[in-house]
């Protein structure tokens, strides 16, 4: 965990004894599940830091003021949501996942890593941006590795409140993907903010996408499950 605590202080990032060793634990965790239950393909230590852990803090540099809320679409593994909830615990945190497996893998990081005011759900994002209890309640909503920004933009900002930000973690050139998205973005009540680039120990520079939310999303939006992915805006 060496890396990862040098990593997170040169980010301003610094992470106590305690935050680190439920790293350490996360990391035993997944692998340990991983045996059983497709979490992740990345196993290794050392990537698991890299590729998962500090993939996932660099958002809490973008997030402008450390958010009161924040949702965590097609959560998987917990990545980003668990480790920003390491590295924050007062932030209330969602995570949302349609396959039940991986969510009872969610349970039990929670539960194992002693965390609070986290709420597990097994559902899909397009109906949880219809139900009144989350639509337009975080301050940041945000999910990695799920679907083009098109796409994506149609789960996160209906979660996300007037003032917030969407965070999407891409690759390393997603220019024609944030071309393609700037009238979805504008049409569910957004703007694009400057693209940042983030870079991680020994990888290839990659983007993260940030999107204000400026205005309330329309009622129609999300539509019903799956026509997102199949008709995208």
């Amino acid at each position: 965990m060496d890396l990862l605590a040098q990593t997170t202080s040169a980010w301003g990032l610094s992470l106590t004894q305690q935050q680190l060793e439920q790293f350490a634990v996360y990391a035993a965790e997944l692998r340990s599940w991983n045996e059983r239950v497709n979490l992740t393909a990345i196993t290794d230590e050392r990537d698991i830091v890299t590729r998962h852990f500090l993939d996932s803090l660099r958002l809490a540099q973008s997030w402008g003021a450390a958010p009161a809320s924040l949702i965590d679409i097609g959560a998987g593994a917990g990545f980003p949501g668990l480790p920003l909830k390491i590295l924050r615990p007062e932030v209330k945190l969602t995570l949302v996942e349609s396959i039940a497996k991986k969510t009872a893998f969610l349970e039990h990081m929670v539960a194992t890593l002693g965390l609070a005011d986290v709420e597990v759900i097994t559902t899909r994002a397009e109906e949880l941006g219809q139900n009144p209890r989350y639509r337009e309640r975080y301050d940041v909503s945000t999910a990695r590795a799920v679907a083009e920004l098109r796409v994506l933009v149609e789960y996160l900002l209906p979660l996300c409140r007037v003032g917030g930000r969407v965070l999407a973690p891409k690759g390393p050139q997603p220019t024609e993907e944030l071309r393609e998205a700037r009238a979805a973005i504008a049409k569910l009540g957004g703007r694009m903010a400057a693209p940042e680039t983030v870079q991680l120990p020994g990888l290839e520079a990659r983007t993260l996408v940030i999107i204000e939310k400026i205005s309330h999303t329309p009622p129609l939006y999300p539509r019903a499950v799956g026509v997102p992915s199949r008709k995208p805006l």
